[in-house]
């Protein structure tokens, strides 16, 4: 058992080697300074390659973004949204990436892919030449579990905002022995009105971008939105929400598995990791209090729920489910491929942790709203009569 009470028995994924590109190859020279500057140059030595090289990237996707700018700029601000996104919104680790390949198998639909996430500042004039080039170097697997990935899968658009160079929480991932700067964009809520409206113009360039490129109504998955309901409601009124949930034993060890890794492999310091623990039951509870304040401002028939739990045993009834609570047409026309889409899953394993007693109680007694609200067993060996359940927090089942 580790030190934070979890042991994990990895499946997939891959070793990091020094060639293999880091999410922030595609951010541009000065977005990538600004953030060296903020955490005031703090690199490890044996990091100091790996920035060294990123920073020269930045030269080159700069120039990369002004021939964009020049070629694709004044149709990248004429072009609409075919319709306002669907969001596909949870904690990490909580099946989002699952549901989003699940969604794009319907042809109606289009997505941010991985190339244009990780160069959201070219993609539209460099993908013919440098995505096979970059290619060559990119693992087969996530870093984190047993999916695979390549170009053409969909993507985290917070990826794409920060190689566009606006603050997101991810960006700690670069200096995470260093206190949080940018934990304010994970709500949007305590964001001055002036960078807040540079974030909505920059996340709306880059959706028009995607636009562009595949000409469908959107579908987004990043967590982080689940505590941007309010700002994302008064882009696209119209917008769905597809909120998937899992159970908290499992979502804490595999949430602090992803942030060590992530950490470890796209950092500029060694990370440490004091702190992650109580940073991730921290984070849940923001999020999850966030995403029940904007909850009420969401009109009818524009937000549905699925368990993680029942997506992956029955998938066909679920997704089936989700179309029609959410009127997004004929589930008929996804139906076929959402079978084959299974059958290729059949065989996939996935991460197993075990979590020490101690922190299963820790975690109940922090997250008993959400354990309560969505009807996941309290650990028996914990006496819970009198955890807090925080007031801004339905306690109720789901309808």
């Amino acid at each position: 058992m580790s030190k934070n009470g979890v042991k994990a028995k990895e499946v997939g994924g891959y070793r990091d080697r020094p060639w293999i590109p880091r999410f922030w190859d595609g951010i541009t020279f000065w977005g990538w300074v600004k953030v060296m500057a903020d955490h005031r140059f703090k690199i490890a030595p044996r990091r100091l390659g790996m920035a060294i090289l990123i920073t020269l990237i930045g030269l080159f996707n700069s120039f990369l973004a002004l021939i964009q700018k020049l070629v694709y700029g004044r149709k990248i601000a004429r072009t609409a949204l075919v319709d306002d996104p669907i969001f596909i919104i949870g904690h990490w680790r909580s099946g989002t990436t699952l549901l989003h390949e699940m969604f794009i198998l319907d042809p109606r639909f289009g997505f941010p892919d991985s190339y244009a996430c990780f160069a959201p500042n070219h993609f539209l004039v460099s993908r013919w030449f440098l995505a096979p080039l970059v290619g060559l170097l990119m693992p087969k697997m996530r870093p984190i579990d047993n999916m695979p990935f390549d170009w053409n899968r969909p993507q985290e658009d917070e990826f794409a905002l920060c190689n566009m160079g606006v603050p997101s929480p991810y960006l700690s991932l670069i200096f995470p022995n260093e206190p949080p700067r940018y934990d304010a964009y994970l709500t949007l809520e305590n964001v001055p009105q002036r960078e807040l409206e540079r974030w909505k113009k920059a996340f709306l360039t880059f959706l028009k971008a995607v636009t562009i490129q595949s000409g469908k109504r959107i579908v987004l998955k990043s967590p982080p939105h689940t505590c941007r309901i309010k700002v994302l409601l008064e882009m696209f009124p119209r917008a769905k929400f597809v909120h998937i949930y899992r159970d908290p034993l499992a979502v804490y060890p595999s949430t602090i598995n992803l942030w060590k890794r992530l950490s470890k492999d796209e950092a500029l310091q060694v990370p440490h990791y004091q702190g992650l623990e109580e940073r991730v039951l921290t984070t849940f509870c923001r999020m999850y209090e966030a995403f029940e304040r904007a909850r009420p401002l969401v009109p009818t028939g524009q937000l549905a729920e699925v368990s993680y739990e029942a997506l992956v045993a029955d998938p066909e009834r679920e997704m089936e489910r989700l179309y029609r609570e959410l009127d997004l047409g004929d589930f008929e026309t996804i139906r076929p491929r959402l079978r084959e889409f299974i059958a290729e899953r059949s065989n996939y394993k996935r991460n197993k942790f075990e979590l020490d007693p101690a922190v299963q109680r820790e975690i109940a007694h922090r997250w008993r709203f959400f354990f309560e609200k969505y009807g996941y067993p309290l650990p028996e060996s914990h006496d819970l009569a009198s955890a807090p359940t925080p007031s801004r927090t339905s306690s109720s089942r789901p309808a």
